[in-house]
């Protein structure tokens, strides 16, 4: 199928995008076991600076401090080497960000839930340097975070001592206090001009990277150029955090050529292999950045498309079954700026069940038997995403849901407003999204909604100080660029245009990011140059 959408960002305008479809193969699916965790902390959250903002970093961006030195590394023999060339082409690496579809606050009481990627992106580029240059710098001017280090200064040697030294292959799931504590130093640089807060997501940002890439690489890893950029809301509880990590994760197992693939005629359970690969290290970043993170996130975040995810014993791993064949639906996503916190709101829920246990209990069964009817629905060989009919079913279950969240007291006016906005124009089905108490709601829309209904909610929602994105459910996972050359309406069938770092830089907030690099160019039409691992069932 194909349908064409309207994707609305911070105030911009909008961007159209395309959806597309997966064709169905007989191998049978499999469940992937996620590490043992519990639910990630709150992080703070941010905005995405002006364009001018940006410029001006990268202005300066040729000054960042290595090591946090003022004073540029120079060869120790004092002499200038020849420059060489890069070792590899530059590549970029995207993955998708994740809402829960259904099943919140139930899943804390070992019960399913869904989650399904959104088509809201990061992007990372990936330059190698030539060889006479020793550094590794990540810039993420989204959040202006720039840093370099130099390759040889950093702890190889506690990294690659015996019983620490993981391989591509290995399943990590803890982090070594030993190597935490060893790069200690060579974060305490990083951002030491910005607040406290901004500081905090900013080495968190850094200890994911830095933790993969002595991991993963070693001392005579080329000089490279990590450069991301992201259009998912940071904070808002839409994965951002594990998107990126897959996006690390993949980049460091291309630049060490441990991935194969993606390729069109690639077998299924080839992809599923390199799939897993990624998100075992993406999850690895993830406990560098939340501490216990639950997995879900960047297991979506790699495959794409949705995850019943369910722990019923947290002395064990949870179980996180893929659907590979979720199918892609248009759904709206409306940032409430609402700032909450999962504790707080996990809290809550547990307080009501001590006060009234049965009402309680029968509130997060019902929201369990909401799950997996949902999974039925979407199994059943009679669903069509492109028929009203089988939209309204599905619909009416996240009314459903949405409703018991209300019951249970994690709800917030601001959430409720955007359900009564829906409402009233009669274009979907609505329901939070995450722990509530503020973050997202996500609606459901119904296919053929007149554009003049969209500007007019996208008017009303930008006047009461909400963010709202028009995006796709069920999209792709993580995939790659290689080389980064994406052709951008040029006529010449042979060549492209090549994503320069000023370019990738310089890309004027979402709309700019994914006109220039995005898997769906400005018309719409997908990027053939952009691959992906897809598995189905």
């Amino acid at each position: 199928m194909t349908s064409t959408q309207t994707r609305r960002s911070f105030g911009g305008n909008p961007l159209k995008t395309r959806t597309h479809s997966r064709s169905s193969s007989s191998t049978t699916s499999m469940p992937i076991e996620t590490p043992s965790d519990t639910s990630p902390s709150p992080s703070p959250s941010l905005e995405m600076p002006p364009r001018a903002q940006i410029v001006e970093m990268t202005d300066t961006l040729e000054k960042t401090e290595i090591n946090g030195s003022k004073k540029p590394r120079r060869p120790l023999n004092g002499n200038k080497r020849k420059q060489s060339s890069p070792m590899m082409p530059s590549f970029m690496v995207s993955a998708p960000g994740k809402v829960i579809v259904f099943g919140e606050h139930a899943v804390v009481y070992g019960k399913s839930a869904i989650a399904a990627s959104i088509s809201l992106r990061s992007y990372l580029l990936v330059t190698a340097l030539s060889k006479s240059k020793r550094t590794i710098t990540l810039r993420f001017p989204d959040i202006n975070l720039a840093h370099t280090w130099n390759i040889d200064d950093l702890p190889w040697d506690t990294f690659s001592q015996p019983g620490k030294k993981k391989y591509y292959y290995d399943l990590v799931t803890t982090l070594d206090p030993d190597l935490v504590a060893t790069m200690k130093p060579h974060l305490a640089n990083v951002s030491l001009d910005a607040s406290e807060d901004v500081r905090k997501v900013h080495q968190a940002s850094a200890s994911a990277f830095l933790y993969l890439f002595l991991s993963l690489g070693s001392r005579s890893f080329p000089g490279s150029l990590y450069t991301l950029r992201s259009t998912i809301p940071i904070g808002g509880g839409l994965g951002s955090s594990a998107s990126i990590c897959v996006c690390l994760a993949a980049s460091l197992l291309l630049q060490i050529r441990t991935l194969s693939g993606p390729h069109p005629d690639q077998p299924s359970e080839e992809a599923r292999l390199q799939i897993e690969r990624i998100n075992r290290w993406a999850f690895v970043g993830e406990m560098c950045i939340h501490g216990n993170p639950s997995g879900v996130d960047n297991t979506v975040a790699t495959q794409g498309k949705a995850v019943v995810y369910q722990r019923s014993d947290y002395a064990k791993p949870p179980k996180v079954t893929p659907l590979w064949n979720f199918p892609e639906l248009p759904l709206l996503v409306v940032d409430t700026r609402q700032p909450k916190s999962t504790a707080v709101e996990v809290a809550k829920v547990a307080t009501l069940k001590k006060a009234h246990p049965q009402i309680t209990d029968s509130i997060i069964n019902a929201i369990e038997k909401v799950a997996e009817s949902a999974v039925e629905l979407i199994e059943h060989e009679d669903f069509d995403s492109e028929e009203l009919s089988s939209l309204e079913s599905l619909g009416k279950l996240m009314t459903i849901n949405h409703g018991l969240l209300v019951a249970l007291g994690v709800s917030h006016p601001r959430l409720e407003r955007i359900r009564e906005l829906v409402d009233h124009e009669g274009i979907g089905w609505t329901k939070l999204t995450g722990a509530g108490g503020g973050g997202c709601a996500i609606t459901l829309l119904k296919p053929d909604t007149p554009p003049e209904i969209m500007r007019r909610l996208g008017t009303t929602l930008q006047e009461e100080g909400y963010n709202q994105f028009e995006t796709t459910l069920g999209c792709d996972g993580v995939g790659v660029l290689w080389p980064a050359v994406l052709k951008n309406g040029s006529e010449d069938d042979m060549g492209g245009e090549e994503i320069d770092q000023d370019k990738f830089l310089n890309a004027d907030g979402i709309e700019g990011v994914e006109a220039l690099v995005g898997v769906h160019g400005e018309s719409g039409e997908d990027r053939e140059a952009w691959k992906f691992w897809r598995v189905e069932d």
